[in-house]
């Protein structure tokens, strides 16, 4: 997995090296857009999809790893304007 936002292989949230791969960005187009810059974290399944902790339950997680995506974008890839045209809204 090519991420930009982490170099471990392990649970971005608690360290869990059994891990699924989540694009931030999910939508046919915006799961591609994830893969094409690296906006992916490694989840355990506790955190991923497994229980209300996971990122697809858990709205509060959600908008964190997007706000951090978002300012990744704007630090290295893009302005604003640009990640907006790319995903369809800003969360900053």
């Amino acid at each position: 997995m090519k991420s930009v936002l982490q170099n471990s292989k392990e649970c971005i949230i608690c360290g869990n090296p059994k891990v699924h791969e989540h694009h931030i960005f999910f939508g046919t187009a915006n799961r591609d857009k994830s893969e094409e810059y690296g906006l992916k974290v490694c989840l355990c399944p506790k955190h991923h999809n497994m229980s209300n902790e996971g990122v697809h339950f858990n709205r509060e997680l959600d908008l964190a790893l997007k706000i951090m995506a978002q300012k990744h974008y704007e630090k290295y890839i893009g302005t604003r304007e640009q990640f907006r045209r790319e995903f369809g809204k800003s969360w900053l």
